[in-house]
């Protein structure tokens, strides 16, 4: 399992800027070891992110994203306390969730 996201969620009037930083190898596929050897494409595939359990995001990403991607977004009637719930799918099947509270 990857390690944990760093999420951020900070109110500010009627919306919330969430920050995310994901720890993830986001290898293209087209590099090779110094064995000369392809290394196998490695990447996330899918985000999504729900706010009190309702989805607000989602997106589709490829091989071009960097390694340990920050992603930011905006959440409208978010307020303190409430839940920003982040998951990742990568293209091997592996899957990471977590969840921060909007301060």
């Amino acid at each position: 399992m990857a390690d944990p996201m760093r999420i951020r969620a900070q109110a500010a009037g009627d919306k919330a800027t969430v920050r995310v930083l994901m720890a993830h190898e986001m290898e293209t596929g087209q590099r090779k070891d110094s064995a000369g050897k392809t290394i196998p494409a490695w990447f996330i595939q899918d985000v999504v992110a729900s706010h009190n359990g309702k989805q607000v995001f989602s997106a589709q990403w490829g091989p071009a994203v960097s390694k340990n991607p920050f992603l930011q977004f905006n959440v409208k009637g978010a307020k303190a306390g409430d839940k920003i719930t982040v998951t990742w799918t990568d293209n091997k099947g592996d899957k990471r969730t977590d969840e921060a509270t909007v301060s």
